[in-house]
């Protein structure tokens, strides 16, 4: 392995953390079966590698066209982040899921968490695609370029494996160790959409 693909899958592997993404999945997909969650998490893997390819390839001239900034993409990708954790902590999904299935109970609906907030901004966030462009910057061959796609793909299939893995895990161990877990992933989530939004406006101010 070259260093361009250690240092590729280092950067993306703690950038996109699957083990840190993995039980906030489980938690906002506890009300589905195992094989909807399978399916949003397959998918949620497979439209944040279509993100940060298109950032790979277009992101700079994108952004210059657009005039928008990455850490306008750290303060929106927070306070999205940060609504997601608010209803983990206050179990508001859990209502909002309640009232839904008494609205439709002959076809309950399972809200999908592919899109949002998995794919976007979980997996490919302000850091991946940062991440994703200053390594294709790096890369002044296209075998070098090949590498980081490489790593790239070795990440997502690792996040892949975590996320349909996690929710039977969080299973196993029960309805309220599982409501333990998800108020405290909450804190850290919110945590995490605080420091989203510290950075961007630290680098959007100079700070």
């Amino acid at each position: 392995m070259s260093e361009l693909f250690v240092s590729a899958f280092v950067t993306l592997f703690v950038v996109i953390d699957p083990p840190g993404c993995a039980p906030i999945y489980a938690g906002l997909t506890k009300q589905a079966t195992a094989a909807q969650a399978r399916a949003m998490a397959l998918r949620a893997t497979f439209i944040a590698a279509i993100i940060l390819l298109i950032f790979a390839f277009f992101g700079e001239p994108l952004l210059s066209a657009l005039h928008i900034e990455l850490d306008s993409f750290r303060i929106a990708g927070g306070l999205m982040l940060f609504w997601i954790a608010f209803d983990m902590v206050f179990e508001k999904r859990t209502q909002r899921r309640e009232e839904r299935a008494e609205k439709i109970a002959a076809t309950p609906e399972i809200e999908d968490v592919s899109v949002f907030p998995m794919a976007m901004p979980m997996l490919a966030g302000p850091g991946a695609i940062a991440a994703i462009m200053l390594l294709m910057n790096e890369a002044e061959s296209a075998s070098e370029r090949i590498e980081v796609f490489a790593a790239m793909g070795a990440v997502l299939a690792i996040t892949a494996a975590a996320l349909v893995a996690a929710g039977p895990m969080i299973r196993v161990l029960g309805d309220k160790v599982e409501a333990v877990i998800t108020r405290l992933l909450g804190v850290l989530l919110a945590a995490l959409a605080a420091q989203y939004v510290i950075d961007g406006v630290k680098g959007s101010f100079g700070g």
